[in-house]
Protein backbone atom coordinates (compact mmCIF):
# COMPACT_ATOMS: atom_id res chain seq x y z
CA UNK A 1 0.00 0.00 0.00
CA UNK A 2 1.24 3.71 -0.25
CA UNK A 3 2.46 5.65 2.55
CA UNK A 4 1.88 9.55 2.47
CA UNK A 5 4.91 11.57 3.58
CA UNK A 6 4.22 14.39 5.84
CA UNK A 7 0.38 12.70 6.06
CA UNK A 8 -2.18 15.40 7.31
CA UNK A 9 -4.44 14.60 10.25
CA UNK A 10 -6.50 17.71 10.21
CA UNK A 11 -9.72 16.38 9.01
CA UNK A 12 -9.23 13.48 11.17
CA UNK A 13 -9.91 14.47 14.32
CA UNK A 14 -12.60 16.39 15.40
CA UNK A 15 -10.76 18.86 18.32
CA UNK A 16 -9.54 20.67 14.35
CA UNK A 17 -6.25 20.62 15.52
CA UNK A 18 -3.67 20.66 12.82
CA UNK A 19 -1.34 17.77 12.76
CA UNK A 20 0.77 15.84 10.64
CA UNK A 21 1.92 11.93 10.91
CA UNK A 22 5.60 11.62 9.56
CA UNK A 23 3.88 8.16 7.16
CA UNK A 24 0.00 7.97 7.13
CA UNK A 25 -2.58 6.61 4.91
CA UNK A 26 -6.44 5.69 4.66
CA UNK A 27 -6.92 1.94 5.52
CA UNK A 28 -9.65 0.34 3.83
CA UNK A 29 -8.68 -3.48 3.37
CA UNK A 30 -7.69 -5.63 6.35
CA UNK A 31 -4.95 -6.51 5.12
CA UNK A 32 -3.46 -2.79 5.06
CA UNK A 33 -3.59 -3.05 8.53
CA UNK A 34 -0.58 -5.50 8.70
CA UNK A 35 1.58 -3.93 6.53
CA UNK A 36 1.72 -0.55 7.97
CA UNK A 37 2.12 -2.26 11.27
CA UNK A 38 5.00 -3.94 9.71
CA UNK A 39 6.33 -1.04 8.32
CA UNK A 40 6.42 0.20 11.45
CA UNK A 41 8.23 -2.07 12.70
CA UNK A 42 11.01 -2.05 10.01
CA UNK A 43 11.03 1.81 9.83
CA UNK A 44 11.48 2.11 13.96
CA UNK A 45 8.29 3.96 14.09
CA UNK A 46 5.32 3.77 16.34
CA UNK A 47 2.12 3.14 15.12
CA UNK A 48 -0.94 4.07 15.78
CA UNK A 49 -4.56 3.47 14.09
CA UNK A 50 -7.51 5.91 14.74
CA UNK A 51 -10.78 6.04 13.58
CA UNK A 52 -12.82 9.66 13.46
CA UNK A 53 -10.62 11.14 16.12
CA UNK A 54 -13.26 12.24 18.38
CA UNK A 55 -11.31 11.25 21.46
CA UNK A 56 -8.05 12.34 20.78
CA UNK A 57 -5.71 15.30 21.39
CA UNK A 58 -2.61 15.23 18.39
CA UNK A 59 0.50 17.37 18.98
CA UNK A 60 1.73 19.10 15.78
CA UNK A 61 3.79 16.66 14.53
CA UNK A 62 3.77 13.18 14.89
CA UNK A 63 6.92 11.40 14.50
CA UNK A 64 4.68 8.22 13.87
CA UNK A 65 2.91 5.95 11.03
CA UNK A 66 -0.88 6.55 11.47
CA UNK A 67 -3.48 4.56 9.60
CA UNK A 68 -6.84 6.24 9.24
CA UNK A 69 -9.33 2.78 10.17
CA UNK A 70 -12.04 3.17 7.08
CA UNK A 71 -13.05 -0.67 6.56
CA UNK A 72 -16.43 -0.88 5.47
CA UNK A 73 -20.06 -3.39 6.09
CA UNK A 74 -22.57 -4.51 8.17
CA UNK A 75 -24.75 -7.05 8.27
CA UNK A 76 -27.36 -8.27 10.57
CA UNK A 77 -28.34 -12.22 12.15
CA UNK A 78 -30.53 -13.83 14.42
CA UNK A 79 -29.13 -15.83 16.92
CA UNK A 80 -30.29 -19.44 18.42
CA UNK A 81 -32.62 -17.90 21.22
CA UNK A 82 -33.69 -14.91 18.67
CA UNK A 83 -31.54 -11.95 19.67
CA UNK A 84 -30.43 -9.74 16.43
CA UNK A 85 -26.96 -10.28 15.59
CA UNK A 86 -25.48 -7.05 14.17
CA UNK A 87 -21.97 -6.71 12.96
CA UNK A 88 -20.01 -3.81 11.46
CA UNK A 89 -16.72 -3.17 10.67
CA UNK A 90 -14.59 -0.62 11.70
CA UNK A 91 -14.71 1.91 9.85
CA UNK A 92 -18.18 2.50 10.04
CA UNK A 93 -19.78 5.80 11.23
CA UNK A 94 -20.90 5.12 14.80
CA UNK A 95 -24.05 7.34 14.54
CA UNK A 96 -24.84 6.44 11.08
CA UNK A 97 -24.37 2.75 12.35
CA UNK A 98 -27.10 3.55 15.14
CA UNK A 99 -29.38 5.01 12.73
CA UNK A 100 -29.16 1.81 10.41
CA UNK A 101 -29.89 -0.29 13.30
CA UNK A 102 -33.35 1.53 14.26
CA UNK A 103 -34.03 2.12 10.45
CA UNK A 104 -34.32 -1.54 10.34
CA UNK A 105 -36.76 -1.70 13.07
CA UNK A 106 -34.19 -3.00 15.38
CA UNK A 107 -33.77 -1.75 19.22
CA UNK A 108 -31.00 -1.52 21.52
CA UNK A 109 -28.79 1.15 20.37
CA UNK A 110 -30.75 4.02 20.06
CA UNK A 111 -29.46 5.64 24.19
CA UNK A 112 -26.04 5.90 21.77
CA UNK A 113 -27.09 7.64 18.84
CA UNK A 114 -25.09 10.69 18.37
CA UNK A 115 -22.01 9.55 19.53
CA UNK A 116 -19.10 10.86 17.12
CA UNK A 117 -16.16 8.26 16.26
CA UNK A 118 -16.08 4.46 14.14
CA UNK A 119 -17.14 1.76 15.41
CA UNK A 120 -14.02 0.05 15.78
CA UNK A 121 -13.37 3.19 18.33
CA UNK A 122 -16.34 2.60 20.02
CA UNK A 123 -14.66 -0.70 22.22
CA UNK A 124 -11.94 0.82 23.08
CA UNK A 125 -13.54 4.00 25.06
CA UNK A 126 -16.42 1.48 25.86
CA UNK A 127 -18.63 4.67 24.99
CA UNK A 128 -21.72 5.19 27.33
CA UNK A 129 -24.32 7.76 27.14
CA UNK A 130 -28.05 8.22 28.55
CA UNK A 131 -28.12 5.18 31.20
CA UNK A 132 -26.35 2.71 28.57
CA UNK A 133 -22.85 0.96 27.81
CA UNK A 134 -21.71 -0.66 24.75
CA UNK A 135 -20.64 -3.35 26.82
CA UNK A 136 -24.87 -3.55 27.93
CA UNK A 137 -25.02 -5.00 23.58
CA UNK A 138 -21.64 -6.18 23.09
CA UNK A 139 -20.70 -9.45 22.17
CA UNK A 140 -17.31 -10.22 20.30
CA UNK A 141 -15.06 -8.48 17.94
CA UNK A 142 -12.49 -9.30 16.17
CA UNK A 143 -8.42 -7.21 16.64
CA UNK A 144 -5.67 -7.65 14.39
CA UNK A 145 -2.80 -8.25 17.35
CA UNK A 146 0.14 -6.48 16.11
CA UNK A 147 2.78 -8.27 18.11
CA UNK A 148 1.40 -11.26 17.03
CA UNK A 149 0.57 -9.97 13.43
CA UNK A 150 -2.63 -12.16 12.97
CA UNK A 151 -6.69 -12.25 13.78
CA UNK A 152 -7.78 -12.40 17.42
CA UNK A 153 -11.46 -12.86 18.42
CA UNK A 154 -11.99 -11.58 21.70
CA UNK A 155 -15.38 -12.20 23.71
CA UNK A 156 -17.12 -10.19 26.02
CA UNK A 157 -15.53 -11.26 28.81
CA UNK A 158 -12.07 -10.90 27.69
CA UNK A 159 -12.79 -7.41 26.85
CA UNK A 160 -12.33 -6.13 30.66
CA UNK A 161 -15.02 -3.65 30.12
CA UNK A 162 -15.21 -0.72 32.82
CA UNK A 163 -16.39 2.78 32.77
CA UNK A 164 -14.93 4.13 30.11
CA UNK A 165 -12.19 1.40 29.97
CA UNK A 166 -11.52 -1.49 28.14
CA UNK A 167 -8.64 -4.37 27.40
CA UNK A 168 -7.97 -2.44 24.21
CA UNK A 169 -6.90 0.95 25.74
CA UNK A 170 -5.08 -0.83 28.38
CA UNK A 171 -2.96 -2.77 25.66
CA UNK A 172 -1.39 0.53 24.47
CA UNK A 173 -2.49 0.05 20.66
CA UNK A 174 -1.03 -3.54 20.23
CA UNK A 175 -4.88 -4.66 19.32
CA UNK A 176 -6.45 -2.92 16.50
CA UNK A 177 -9.95 -3.56 15.96
CA UNK A 178 -11.39 -4.72 12.95
CA UNK A 179 -15.33 -5.46 13.15
CA UNK A 180 -17.57 -5.43 16.57
CA UNK A 181 -20.17 -7.47 17.22
CA UNK A 182 -23.41 -6.80 19.15
CA UNK A 183 -26.34 -8.55 20.35
CA UNK A 184 -29.29 -6.87 20.63
CA UNK A 185 -32.37 -8.21 22.35
CA UNK A 186 -35.46 -10.29 20.61
CA UNK A 187 -37.79 -8.55 23.21
CA UNK A 188 -36.85 -4.56 23.38
CA UNK A 189 -37.28 -2.82 26.56
CA UNK A 190 -36.43 0.99 26.51
CA UNK A 191 -34.27 2.34 28.84
CA UNK A 192 -35.64 5.49 30.26
CA UNK A 193 -33.69 5.85 33.54
CA UNK A 194 -32.02 9.18 31.78
CA UNK A 195 -33.31 12.58 32.91
CA UNK A 196 -35.08 14.46 29.78
CA UNK A 197 -36.03 10.10 28.76
CA UNK A 198 -37.78 9.31 31.99
CA UNK A 199 -41.09 11.45 30.47
CA UNK A 200 -41.23 9.45 27.67
CA UNK A 201 -44.67 7.23 27.05
CA UNK A 202 -44.77 3.29 27.80
CA UNK A 203 -45.60 2.45 24.66
CA UNK A 204 -42.55 4.52 22.76
CA UNK A 205 -40.58 3.09 19.98
CA UNK A 206 -36.80 3.01 19.61
CA UNK A 207 -36.88 5.65 16.94
CA UNK A 208 -38.60 7.67 19.62
CA UNK A 209 -36.27 7.34 21.77
CA UNK A 210 -33.31 7.76 19.78
CA UNK A 211 -35.27 11.31 18.38
CA UNK A 212 -35.18 12.06 21.71
CA UNK A 213 -31.55 11.25 22.62
CA UNK A 214 -30.55 13.51 19.46
CA UNK A 215 -32.27 16.40 20.90
CA UNK A 216 -30.98 16.23 24.57
CA UNK A 217 -27.22 16.06 23.09
CA UNK A 218 -27.82 19.21 20.60
CA UNK A 219 -29.02 21.27 23.16
CA UNK A 220 -26.22 20.21 25.75
CA UNK A 221 -23.21 19.39 23.53
CA UNK A 222 -21.51 22.14 20.71
CA UNK A 223 -21.41 20.44 16.94
CA UNK A 224 -17.84 19.39 16.85
CA UNK A 225 -18.68 20.26 12.47
CA UNK A 226 -19.10 23.90 13.86
CA UNK A 227 -16.76 24.58 16.86
CA UNK A 228 -14.58 21.60 17.43
CA UNK A 229 -14.34 19.98 20.63
CA UNK A 230 -13.26 16.15 21.39
CA UNK A 231 -16.56 15.53 23.66
CA UNK A 232 -16.52 14.98 27.68
CA UNK A 233 -12.79 15.97 28.08
CA UNK A 234 -12.88 14.53 31.55
CA UNK A 235 -14.30 11.46 33.53
CA UNK A 236 -16.34 11.59 36.70
CA UNK A 237 -14.10 11.01 39.47
CA UNK A 238 -15.39 8.08 41.35
CA UNK A 239 -14.37 8.79 45.14
CA UNK A 240 -14.62 7.73 48.67
CA UNK A 241 -17.35 8.51 50.18
CA UNK A 242 -15.87 10.89 53.10
CA UNK A 243 -14.27 13.05 49.70
CA UNK A 244 -18.02 13.65 48.43
CA UNK A 245 -19.08 14.50 51.64
CA UNK A 246 -16.48 17.61 52.01
CA UNK A 247 -18.14 19.03 48.75
CA UNK A 248 -21.29 20.73 49.64
CA UNK A 249 -23.53 20.14 46.68
CA UNK A 250 -22.11 18.11 43.68
CA UNK A 251 -23.96 16.21 42.18
CA UNK A 252 -22.92 12.19 43.09
CA UNK A 253 -24.13 9.06 42.27
CA UNK A 254 -23.72 5.44 44.47
CA UNK A 255 -21.59 3.39 42.83
CA UNK A 256 -21.59 -0.84 43.23
CA UNK A 257 -17.94 -0.53 45.01
CA UNK A 258 -19.40 1.55 47.57
CA UNK A 259 -17.76 4.86 46.26
CA UNK A 260 -19.28 7.86 44.75
CA UNK A 261 -18.69 9.10 40.72
CA UNK A 262 -18.74 13.20 41.09
CA UNK A 263 -20.04 15.49 38.31
CA UNK A 264 -16.45 16.69 36.80
CA UNK A 265 -18.61 19.45 35.22
CA UNK A 266 -19.80 20.61 38.47
CA UNK A 267 -16.41 20.92 39.84
CA UNK A 268 -15.06 22.53 36.84
CA UNK A 269 -17.75 24.99 36.60
CA UNK A 270 -17.42 25.53 40.74
CA UNK A 271 -14.15 26.52 39.76
CA UNK A 272 -15.27 29.58 37.69
CA UNK A 273 -13.78 27.97 34.73
CA UNK A 274 -16.47 27.88 32.09
CA UNK A 275 -15.70 30.35 29.43
CA UNK A 276 -11.70 30.14 30.39
CA UNK A 277 -9.46 29.98 27.54
CA UNK A 278 -6.28 29.54 26.90
CA UNK A 279 -4.65 30.85 23.54
CA UNK A 280 -7.97 29.77 21.01
CA UNK A 281 -8.54 26.56 23.69
CA UNK A 282 -11.38 27.23 25.95
CA UNK A 283 -14.22 25.80 28.64
CA UNK A 284 -17.31 25.79 26.56
CA UNK A 285 -19.34 28.47 27.85
CA UNK A 286 -22.56 26.47 28.67
CA UNK A 287 -20.95 23.30 29.17
CA UNK A 288 -17.76 23.21 31.54
CA UNK A 289 -16.43 19.51 30.40
CA UNK A 290 -16.25 20.48 26.83
CA UNK A 291 -12.53 21.69 25.61
CA UNK A 292 -13.48 23.17 22.35
CA UNK A 293 -11.24 24.98 19.54
CA UNK A 294 -12.19 28.81 18.97
CA UNK A 295 -10.68 28.49 15.60
CA UNK A 296 -6.82 27.97 15.08
CA UNK A 297 -6.24 26.24 18.79
CA UNK A 298 -2.72 24.32 18.99
CA UNK A 299 -1.88 21.03 20.56
CA UNK A 300 -0.02 23.26 23.15
CA UNK A 301 -2.89 25.70 23.79
CA UNK A 302 -5.45 22.50 25.01
CA UNK A 303 -2.38 20.70 27.04
CA UNK A 304 -2.00 23.82 28.66
CA UNK A 305 -5.73 24.57 29.43
CA UNK A 306 -6.40 21.09 30.64
CA UNK A 307 -3.63 21.79 32.89
CA UNK A 308 -4.81 24.66 34.40
CA UNK A 309 -8.47 22.84 35.22
CA UNK A 310 -7.34 20.00 36.53
CA UNK A 311 -4.67 22.11 39.57
CA UNK A 312 -7.78 24.36 40.23
CA UNK A 313 -10.26 21.35 40.15
CA UNK A 314 -7.43 19.66 43.06
CA UNK A 315 -6.37 22.60 44.47
CA UNK A 316 -10.68 23.67 45.33
CA UNK A 317 -11.50 20.28 45.93
CA UNK A 318 -8.73 17.51 46.40
CA UNK A 319 -10.06 15.71 43.57
CA UNK A 320 -7.76 14.35 40.68
CA UNK A 321 -10.08 14.66 37.14
CA UNK A 322 -8.58 12.02 34.41
CA UNK A 323 -8.30 12.93 30.92
CA UNK A 324 -10.57 11.25 28.99
CA UNK A 325 -9.37 12.40 25.03
CA UNK A 326 -6.13 10.03 24.69
CA UNK A 327 -2.73 12.45 23.42
CA UNK A 328 -0.75 11.31 20.55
Amino acid sequence: MHLTQHFDLSAFNTMGLVSHAQFGAVIAERRQVDEVARFATSSGLPAHFIGGGSNLVLRDELAAIVGVMAIKGRNIERGPDGTVIVTAQAGEDWSEFVGWTVSQGIGGLENLAGIPGTVGAAPIQNIGAYGLELADRFQSLTAWDSVDHKERVFERDECQFSYRQSLFKQAGGRFIVLDVTLALPQEWVPVLSYAGLDNLPADVDAAAVMERVLAIRRSKLPDWHVLGNAGSFFHNPVVQPAVADGIAGVPRYPQPDGRVKLSAAWLIDACGLKGYQEGQAAVHKDHALIIVNRGGATYGDVHKLASTIKHAVEERFGVVLTQEPIEL
